[in-house]
C-alpha cells in the first residue's frame, strides 16, 4: 500500500512512494499545535458552550456557608497580619461618593464580560494566528479557578458576619447584578476566590499591551486591571488576596499555552496562511 504507478516519457512503468506521516499521531498533533485561522462559527459556539459549562459547575458547586464564612474571617486575619487589611475603608470612602460608586457597581457587572468578549473579537480579526493560543490562556485560567471554588468556598467581604462593609449593591439597588435581586439564587455568592474578574481583565490588560500599537491604547491596557482592583475592593466584592488568586491562575493558563503552542502566545505569528498555502512550522 503507498505505491503507485507513473508511466515515463519512455514508456516505462515506475514505482512512486507516496509519504503517510502526516497520518502518524505526530504528524496530527503537529498540525494542533500549529497557529491557523480559526473559524467564526467554531469560536462563536466554543465561547458560549464553555460560559454555560462554567457558569453551570461555578454555581453547582455547594454553597458551603459556614466553611465559607470561617474562610472569610482567616483571610480577613492574615491580611491584618500583613498589614494590607485597607479594604473595609476604601469601601466607605467610596460609597461616599453616590456617583461614583454606582458606576463602579456597574463596572463590577458588565465590562468583565463587555472587554473580555471585544479583545477576544479584536484577537479574531487582527491577530488570527495568536486567537487560540490567548484563547487557550484564557479557558484554562477560567477552567482552573472552578478548582479554587470548589476547595477553597470563601465568602466576599460583603458577606462576612460581624464586619462592617457595605454592600454597595444592594445599598443602591443597582440593575443587573448577580448578587442581588432575583438574581442572587443564579450565581454562587460564596465563590469569591479566586477573583476572576482580576484573571479576565489582567488577561485582557496584557493582551492589550503586548499587542497594540498605539500608546494610549496600551496604557489603556495597562490601567484596565488596575482599575478592575480598585474596584473589586471598594464594592466589597473581593478581598486583596482573591486578586492575587486570579492572578496565580492567569500565570497557571499562559503556562499551559506556552507548552502547547511552544511559546506565548504573543510571540507566536500575527497572520496565518490562506487556503492553498503552506503552514508555518510549529515554534520550537
Amino acid at each position: 500500500m503507498g505505491d503507485s504507478t507513473v508511466t515515463t516519457v519512455e514508456g516505462r512503468e515506475e514505482a512512486v512512494l507516496h509519504p503517510v506521516a502526516e497520518n502518524s499521531g505526530r504528524g496530527l498533533l503537529r498540525r494542533l499545535r500549529t497557529p491557523r485561522r480559526p473559524r467564526l462559527w467554531f469560536e462563536i459556539l466554543l465561547i458560549a458552550v464553555s460560559y454555560w459549562t462554567y457558569s453551570l459547575i461555578r454555581n453547582a458547586v455547594p454553597e458551603q456557608r459556614a466553611e465559607a464564612l470561617r474562610n472569610a474571617d482567616w483571610i480577613w486575619r492574615v491580611e491584618h497580619d500583613l498589614g494590607i487589611a485597607v479594604e473595609e475603608s476604601v469601601n466607605h470612602a467610596v460609597n461616599s461618593v453616590t456617583w461614583l460608586i454606582v458606576g463602579m457597581n456597574y463596572y463590577y457587572a458588565t465590562l468583565h464580560f463587555v472587554v473580555t468578549l471585544g479583545v477576544l473579537v479584536w484577537l479574531f480579526r487582527y491577530h488570527p494566528g495568536r486567537y487560540a493560543a490567548t484563547r487557550t490562556a484564557l479557558f484554562a485560567t477560567t477552567a482552573v479557578a472552578l478548582v479554587g471554588y470548589y476547595l477553597y468556598p470563601l465568602a466576599p467581604p460583603r458577606l462576612m458576619n460581624g464586619g462592617d462593609f457595605v454592600d454597595t449593591v444592594v445599598v443602591h439597588q443597582t440593575w443587573g447584578s448577580m448578587a442581588s435581586g432575583d438574581l442572587k439564587s443564579m450565581s454562587n455568592q460564596y465563590a469569591a476566590m479566586p477573583s476572576m474578574h482580576i484573571g479576565w481583565s489582567l488577561w485582557c490588560g496584557l493582551t492589550i499591551f503586548a499587542l497594540a500599537r498605539v500608546p494610549w491604547a496600551r496604557v489603556l491596557g495597562l490601567l484596565y486591571p488596575a482599575a478592575t482592583l480598585v474596584v473589586i475592593v471598594a464594592t466589597a466584592n473581593h478581598f486583596w488576596l482573591d486578586a492575587v488568586g486570579g492572578i496565580l491562575c492567569l500565570t497557571f493558563g499562559f503556562t499551559v499555552a506556552r507548552l502547547w503552542y511552544g511559546a506565548l502566545p504573543y510571540r507566536l505569528p500575527q497572520l496565518v496562511p490562506t487556503v492553498g498555502q503552506p503552514l508555518p512550522a510549529a515554534p520550537r
